[in-house]
């Protein structure tokens, strides 16, 4: 027998672990806690107070019930319908909203608006013991609670594959359910009576077990309908109406436990001739009545056990849910969540807060965009109101775009169908609105063959109608809405939803928006031209002008997708060339004399024109959803940082979840993570809902997504890890983030640096990755065979993959914070010398100086490796705008460097 060495033996050893740890981390996915969200007492009664200026407009309607619903109200949703649930114990109060139920609401449109509301009267006026909770992994809802020595426990979901609203009652004794049961018909009003046209009437009839809620609404001819099936075990179940046949209930005396049913429906059908027919009475002509599909729900779900419906539900929702698994080292605390939140507020940072409200808003999505519905509005599937604030609609100029950030790069793919559904539908009324735009403002331009002026998206919208661009938001909402598709075949890398879905949509977009520019001084300016709510003076009117920075951003972006996409698909034009051309004349970024991502191009200094610390930070839209602004553009993304520091970190809820993206999009994790505790400190209702005020979705969907933003990007052509970590978060796990190319990625980290990176290709292609020192970091596929990979440079590595392979990145070297030079003095000399002094390194760095020139996107380098603390320069023709210093270790690695502004030298010197 040949004896090995101990050298060798070790080797093995070394390499059989190496592999058991690598099929651990890659088969077996990180420990997945509980996450709930928890209170020890039902939603209080909150009186209606008309406090802001939001009601005092009459901008809303509330409920005559109470105020609770916005911030202490748990959420359900299944697409089809959104529950809100009070978890009370004398009057359970079960809010419902369907999207498609609609008034006549602000700005002379449509609205979301409040489907009914159903009651549970329990008379349980002395609960002990209690709890009610949402546990997101499952999407259930439960209230627990001792009554008289009853142990009382109540159980809600929403199913998306059964299309129904569940609710389970039961006790730890027999015959202990006692209740009534009433859905009510909100916002009663004859029709005729009202100068908005907003009548509603209806009826709810009781007959056996089964409530029957329907009627009309009078704006748009709606005919609504809501069934409610109680199946009772054991005592008896007794249906009531008042004398005139209506206002039905269901008494429940003494039986075991009891399942409520609910299924709610429209006679509205998602398709083009509700947005191309004008007269809103006839947008629903035609369609049928909800009833047959209502009791078809109700039937079907009816045959099936409690035990098949929860299993049914929760197959289909972790499908979804499990994907991504997400740990910042938390524990699950033992406190209320309201309690938790306040404590937040109060300075006291808690982790779990942090995970949660980042798996709240996959959750909230999962709730409110399924295939076959409407997507989320600007409340996502929950309105109690007769008229919702800002009509509760698909708000182009971001806010819908933000509903769907997360999608992606959160691994939830599928419910971006319930968008590109809504778009096909409305697609035939945004081309006639491209035409009719296109003729107003550049007729030249107008092409008189139908669809070859492509099609446009102004800001309002809901489910029966779109706007054109224009009143305060330029055309740049189309490409803002365009690059969703983009992203959805970025991620995905389906090439048959490339062919059929994305590039239509893309290229549509670009036939239109080449026709809104014209011809300034060489350049292609769109005219007119708006960012986004900004006006002239904080009370003025909006302000219109030619080429802001929202406008030629969205533009250059839509294009450059455009010509990736023809050229994966081989198409080759006179259109494909006409983009070329212009994309080249469209200078989407001007830098500002403050060194600012200019928002208008006659802006010098940051401010001058409109609001400087406006929610809207569109001219930043390049750098986040867009990709315009990154890495290779180092001069941009300084001066978007200073955009970001000039404009300011506190917003409404939203705006901060924006700033969160754009601050983890240059890659500071520590102001990003600044920003996301502003979220939960200062947007953050108490059941975790975003508030502008008053609630909004969006703000939970930006904020999710730029968490998953700090841990992963991929929008500069390669998967990076880790890239806004913050100081806090220096030890942790995710699971299952995904990157484009349909890279799966999961990662463990400890001291801020990588231990494991694992990659699961899921369309093959090269897989290219960054994070510093990779290069010398061991790449294994899941056999534990070695990889072998490209790293021509020690941050990247890339290597080609198969679908369905797995691998392993480990043994990353650690690598230090480089500092950045301290206490720079710059001064302009005659004869335009500049002399630069800083404090000597502590670290034996060497320094590198740059200078920026006009709207370069990169610096220029004009000395390196200075070991001394002072140098010279003299600028030639022009002077910079910028002067920037870096320190540099003994490996080569760059500190991100401070830039100094050489007007406001100029200006303090004056």
């Amino acid at each position: 027998m040949q004896k090995i060495s101990l050298k060798s033996f070790k080797l093995i050893v070394y390499c059989l672990l190496f592999v058991t740890s690598f099929q651990t981390f890659a088969q077996t996915k990180q420990p997945v806690k509980t996450w709930k969200l928890w209170y020890n007492q039902p939603a209080p009664e909150i009186p209606i107070i008309y406090k802001d200026s939001l009601n005092k407009t009459n901008l809303v309607e509330a409920t005559p019930v109470d105020n609770a619903w916005e911030a202490w109200s748990l959420p359900l949703g299944n697409g089809y319908l959104g529950a809100s649930v009070f978890g009370r114990t004398t009057t359970e109060r079960i809010q419902i909203t369907e999207n498609s139920m609609a008034a006549k609401s602000l700005y002379g449109g449509g609205g979301l608006t409040n489907f009914a509301e159903l009651y549970l009267d329990f008379d349980h006026n002395n609960p002990k013991d209690y709890k009610r909770d949402l546990i997101l992994n499952k999407a259930i809802s439960s209230v627990q609670y001792k009554e008289d020595g009853v142990n009382y426990k109540r159980e809600y979901f929403a199913s998306y594959p059964d299309k129904v609203l569940v609710i389970k009652l039961s006790s730890n004794k027999k015959s202990k359910i006692s209740f009534t049961i009433r859905p009510e018909i909100p916002y009663q009003k004859e029709f005729g009576k009202t100068s908005n046209f907003n009548g509603r009437k209806g009826t709810v009839i009781a007959q056996g077990d089964l409530i029957i809620l329907s009627g009309s609404a009078e704006y748009y001819g709606i005919k609504f309908e809501g069934q409610f099936k109680v199946i009772a075990k054991g005592g008896s179940v007794k249906a009531i109406n008042d004398k005139n046949g209506d206002n039905g209930k269901i008494e429940v005396n003494n039986a075991d436990d009891v399942t409520i049913l609910v299924a709610v429906g429209t006679n509205y059908v998602l398709k083009s001739n509700v947005f191309m027919e004008d007269n809103p009475k006839k947008k629903l002509a035609g369609n049928p009545d909800p009833h047959e599909k209502v009791n078809k729900i109700i039937q079907e779900a009816s045959k099936k056990t409690y035990q098949q419906l929860i299993e049914n539900h929760e197959k289909d929702y972790t499908n979804l849910f499990s994907r991504v698994n997400i740990s910042l080292n938390a524990k699950v605390p033992n406190i209320p969540t309201d309690q938790l939140l306040t404590n937040y507020k109060k300075g006291e940072i808690d982790y779990y807060l942090e995970e949660l409200y980042f798996q709240y808003g996959r959750y909230l999505l999962i709730c409110s965009s399924r295939p076959g519905t409407l997507p989320p509005n600007l409340q996502g599937i929950w309105s109690q109101y007769d008229i919702s604030p800002w009509t509760g609609g698909y708000w182009h100029n971001i806010n819908i775009q933000m509903n769907y950030w997360p999608v992606f790069n959160t691994n939830l793919s599928e419910l971006f169908q319930s968008f590109v559904d809504y778009n096909e539908a409305y697609r035939n009324q945004a081309e006639e609105l491209a035409a009719a735009y296109i003729k107003k403002y550049n007729p030249l331009a107008l092409s008189k063959n139908n669809g070859y002026n492509g099609w446009t998206i102004g800001t309002g919208a809901n489910a029966y109608s779109i706007g054109s661009p224009g009143g305060h938001s330029g055309p740049g909402t189309g490409g803002l809405t365009a690059k969703l598709f983009w992203d959805e075949y970025d991620f995905t890398r389906d090439t048959t939803v490339l062919k059929n879905t994305v590039y239509p949509a893309i290229t549509g977009m670009a036939n239109f928006l080449s026709k809104v520019t014209t011809k300034k001084g060489g350049l292609l300016l769109t005219d007119p031209s708006y960012s986004p709510e900004q006006r002239k003076n904080i009370t003025g009117d909006h302000y219109q002008t030619i080429g802001c920075a929202f406008d030629q951003e969205m533009i250059f972006e839509n294009h450059n997708d455009v010509l990736k996409a023809s050229k994966i698909l081989n198409k080759e034009n006179d259109f494909i060339n006409e983009i070329k051309d212009q994309i080249g004349k469209l200078d989407p970024i001007e830098i500002g004399t403050s060194d600012q991502i200019k928002e208008y191009r006659e802006e010098n200094f940051y401010g001058e024109i409109g609001d400087p610390h406006h929610r809207h930070i569109s001219q930043l839209v390049g750098l986040y959803p867009g990709t315009i602004i990154n890495s290779n553009t180092p001069a941009w993304l300084d001066a978007a940082k200073k955009t970001l520091n000039l404009r300011g970190d506190l917003s409404t809820g939203w705006a901060m979840a924006h700033r969160l993206n754009l601050w983890a999009r240059v890659k500071d994790g520590d102001r990003a993570y600044k920003i996301y505790q502003n979220l939960l400190q200062k947007g953050t209702l108490t059941n975790l809902w975003d508030t502008h005020p008053p609630f909004q979705i969006d703000g939970n969907f930006g904020g999710t997504a730029g968490v998953a933003e700090m841990l992963l990007q991929s929008h500069e052509g390669y998967i990076d890890i880790l890239p806004a970590l913050p100081e806090n978060w220096n030890k942790g796990f995710f699971n299952g983030l995904m990157a484009r190319g349909n890279f799966e990625v999961s990662a463990v980290w400890k001291n801020s640096n990588p231990t494991e990176i694992s990659i699961k290709s899921n369309k093959g292609g090269i897989c290219k990755i960054h994070y510093i020192n990779i290069g010398k970091a061991i790449v294994k596929s899941l056999s534990g065979k070695l990889v072998l990979v490209k790293n021509d440079e020690d941050d990247f590595i890339s290597f080609d993959t198969k679908p369905g392979d797995i691998f392993l990145i480990s043994h990353i070297p650690a690598h230090e914070l480089i500092e950045n030079p301290e206490n720079i003095k710059i001064n302009i000399e005659p004869n335009s010398k500049i002399a630069i002094n800083w404090d000597e390194s502590n670290n034996n760095y060497t320094h590198n100086v740059y200078v920026h020139f006009g709207n370069s996107g990169n610096y220029e380098l004009v000395r390196t490796k200075i070991n001394t603390n002072y140098t010279d320069y003299v600028y030639p023709k022009e002077k910079p705008n910028v002067i920037k210093i870096t320190a540099v270790n003994q490996y080569g690695k760059e500190s991100d460097g401070v830039c100094i502004s050489v007007d406001e030298l100029n200006s303090m010197k004056k």
